[in-house]
């Protein structure tokens, strides 16, 4: 057996960054040897960032990338680490065009491994995923190589995300090659319960290859994704012998005993439309193992510190890369806002968060008491401005009544948002969630207002849940729950007319949620709902209303996105649309 020091860093890069994030793999690659690594990888296009999107297409930017890619290995002979092979994930181009419609020069997903100053190997993804949020299809050409690294003595197979969770393709071409290691880079975006889809993904694969795999996953967040890392390692048997901690930036250091590469390399071995390209490093015997310990599967996360975590970890994300410093919230004293809050003061700290009341003279007592007593639990910059003079003067020149009137009030207070916020520099978080925004249960101009939408992916339902969690684990840890009592067990209202309560508009939320989730997340049609056991006309009636609010979903702002399918990318209609689910 051989033995190998692997380092797998799991970081957080961000799209077009591409001095930022050399400078942070010229650091992680120190710390690495520093640990007596044998070979360092980082994660899916961690040069350029993930997912660039459109930038794929824009030529100059690949060529950065390319030169950026160049640099970087230069930089890394030039610092003492030449002799250290380091895979990365970049942006590269195809010399050829490797399918009909495609010129040459089309860009490729790649990784390259970094050594003595140079490329010595590159390939691309060969699997291109074009579902949910992902559409590589239109923009890369596939690889068409199982890349093979022979790294002192051991044969390191190499993949690039969708590789490994498509069936076929390189696993099976890894075990025809003999590979002792596949290691898979990606940058896998984050949703609900995907840690338990994942680990059983990784064990099953490195079964099928029959050799010791890694995964190594990005984290951190880019616009409405969020990554959780989550790096694996398992054996042949898919035991786990080392998995990262969810949402940190962090290199595992592992040691593995791994067959020895055989004397002839294999080649030309044909799997999948693969064919194996085996580059040779170095034949030089492993120095012996330091002190590094061996690290073990970090303590998994709870299902609702889990997402409490990723959507702390996006909202920190989207504010710290767009050179903001501070967030403005509108808070009502109720349950969203508040929950809003505590994610803000979670991800930039309280002193960076600010929150205006804006009663109404339909504003209960109670509301800005919660209002009141949150600020007070945070430590949150706290401030109260009416609207009953802009309200009156308003009515006064136009006279609404009704749903007008209801409204009025809600972008009277958008207004006042915006207007802090550009007074003040903050950016305006919305605090709509994924009920609401499905119901079109929001004021365009109103409470839809803002930069990002934290829990614009969250169902009601949830955001109870995550409410008492934070609570719970601020007691646990000795602190003050942030979100007050009263917020969470009082009715939820928009209060924009007397005594009003969202459940005059909607059904109670536990069976609002239980029907969105068939219809929205899994496209269930109206027969299908109603044979799950919900009554007929209440599907017809929710069902409606959620076709309808197309056009209020498309102009809210982005946010963090937990689910299998969020409002965003992952689900596209078209707002002009006269198709409607019958019973």
């Amino acid at each position: 057996m051989a033995q190998l020091r692997l380092a797998l860093n799991q970081i957080d890069s961000c799209v077009g960054d591409l001095a930022g994030n050399a400078e942070a793999i010229v650091h992680w690659t120190r710390h690495s040897a520093e640990r007596g690594a044998h070979l360092v990888a980082f994660p899916e296009m961690a040069l350029t960032g993930y997912p660039v999107e459109d930038l794929a297409l824009r030529p100059s930017f690949v060529e950065a990338g390319r030169a950026a890619l160049g640099e970087l290995a230069r930089r890394l002979a030039a610092e003492g680490f030449g002799e250290l092979p380091v895979l990365v994930g970049y942006l590269d181009r195809s010399e050829g065009g490797a399918r009909p419609g495609r010129p040459a020069g089309a860009p490729r997903n790649a990784a390259a491994v970094l050594h003595r100053g140079a490329v010595a190997l590159s390939f691309a993804k060969h699997h291109l995923p074009n579902y949910g949020v992902f559409d590589e299809f239109r923009y890369f050409v596939p690889g068409d190589t199982l890349p093979v690294l022979r790294v002192h003595g051991v044969d390191v197979a190499l993949a690039i995300c969708e590789d490994l969770w498509q069936e076929g393709g390189r696993v099976p071409a890894a075990r025809t090659a003999g590979a002792g290691l596949l290691l898979s880079v990606n940058a896998s975006p984050y949703e609900r319960e995907k840690d338990d889809t994942r680990l059983e993904l990784v064990r099953r694969r490195a079964r099928e290859a029959g050799c010791t795999t890694a995964y190594l996953a990005m984290t951190g967040g880019q616009d409405e994704l969020v990554f959780d890392g989550d790096t694996i390692v398992v054996d042949r048997d898919g035991e786990v012998l080392a998995r990262a901690a969810q949402f940190e930036e962090t290199c595992v250091v592992i040691d593995l005993d791994l067959p020895d590469a055989p004397a002839e390399a294999p080649s030309g071995v044909v799997d999948d439309g693969l064919r194996v390209d085996h580059v040779t490093l170095s034949a030089d015997p492993l120095p012996a193992y330091g002190p590094e310990p061996h690290p073990g599967p970090a303590a998994h996360l709870s299902d609702d510190e889990e997402v409490y975590r990723a959507l702390v970890t996006g909202l920190r994300a989207y504010v710290v890369k767009n050179g903001f410093r501070s967030v403005l919230i509108g808070l009502s004293g109720g349950i969203d806002s508040a929950l809003v809050a505590a994610l803000a003061c979670d991800a930039v700290g309280a002193e960076n968060v600010y929150g205006v009341a804006m009663p109404s003279r339909y504003s209960s007592d109670h509301s800005l008491g919660d209002a009141e007593e949150l600020a007070r639990r945070t430590g949150l910059h706290f401030r109260t401005v009416p609207i009953a003079p802009m309200f009156d003067a308003y009515m006064g020149a136009l006279g609404l009544t009704g749903l007008a009137e209801e409204n009025l009030q809600s972008r009277l207070r958008g207004t006042m948002l915006m207007a802090i916020s550009n007074q003040e520099g903050h950016i305006v978080l919305a605090p709509g969630n994924k009920s609401e925004l499905a119901c079109g249960y929001s004021t365009l101009y109103g409470d839809s207002v803002g930069a990002y939408g934290p829990i614009k992916d969250v169902y009601k339902t949830l955001v109870f849940r995550l409410a008492r969690w934070r609570n719970a684990d601020a007691a646990r840890h000795g602190g003050t729950p942030p979100i007050p009592e009263n917020s969470i067990s009082k009715p939820p209202s928009a209060e924009l007319r007397p005594g009003q309560v969202d459940t005059d508009s909607l059904p109670d939320y536990e069976v609002l949620d239980a029907l969105l989730e068939l219809y929205v997340d899994r496209d269930r049609g109206h027969a299908e709902i109603v044979a799950a056991g919900f009554d007929p006309e209440l599907v017809t009636h929710v069902l409606r209303l959620v076709d309808t609010a197309e056009y209020k979903r498309r102009q809210y702002p982005p946010g963090t996105k937990i689910s299998a399918k969020g409002f965003g990318k992952d689900r596209r209609l078209p707002i002009t649309n006269r198709w409607r689910e019958k019973g």
